[in-house]
């Protein structure tokens, strides 16, 4: 009788295992793209005088670009549909920029000196 209980335990347990591999082999099949290819943003750092950076993507599709302090506090929103923005409005420092594109977000540095 002992025997019968030491099966079904062990049988029970292959079960189990073998339902939560299952599940997480499909999702391995099906990788998903988290990156934005070839972004690029340039010149980086910007000199004094400079009022214009280039952001560029292998797409190039509309962006949505986000400037945030290094504090995170969001400074500046706009929509790029080119590759040219201009970044007269904002003073000297470090800046996260936030750009989405495809529903697919990337954060870089930029420093205006």
């Amino acid at each position: 009788m002992k025997k019968n209980y030491v099966l079904i335990l062990l049988f029970s347990l292959a079960l189990f295992t073998s339902q939560s591999n299952w599940g997480q082999n499909k999702a391995i099949g099906n990788p998903i793209q988290q990156t934005i290819e070839n972004l690029s943003i340039y010149p980086n750092p910007v000199s004094s005088g400079k009022t214009y950076i280039y952001i560029t993507t292998k797409q190039n599709l509309t962006k949505k670009i986000e400037f945030f302090d290094v504090l995170g506090k969001r400074i500046y929103t706009t929509m790029l549909t080119g590759k040219e923005l201009n970044i007269s409005n904002l003073n000297k420092g470090v800046y996260i920029l936030k750009v989405t594109e495809n529903n697919i977000s990337e954060t870089r540095k930029l420093v205006i000196r």
